[in-house]
């Protein structure tokens, strides 16, 4: 899916002072990126020291998804234009 199909497909609120960023709202937490977007290609994994979450990032057209992977595997989608 691009970013216009997420933004069509799903319910999605925007970010308060985050211009072109948005967050799911009622996600199916146990959807990884690719899995939500739909995409065969796979997201980037980062790990920064000292936070909580792991960090998914993934490209799609328009934009991408960054999803944050909580300590118990759900995962909290955002979506960026």
């Amino acid at each position: 899916m691009t970013v216009d199909e997420m933004l069509a497909a799903l319910e999605w609120k925007p970010i308060p002072n985050c211009p072109g960023r948005y967050v799911l709202v009622k996600p199916e937490r146990s959807l990884a990126p690719e899995q939500l977007a739909q995409v065969s290609h796979s997201p980037m994994k980062f790990r920064v020291e000292g936070a909580r979450d792991a960090v998914w990032v993934l490209f799609l057209e328009g934009g991408g998804m960054i999803s944050y992977q909580r300590q118990d595997g759900s995962y909290h989608h955002t979506l960026n234009t």
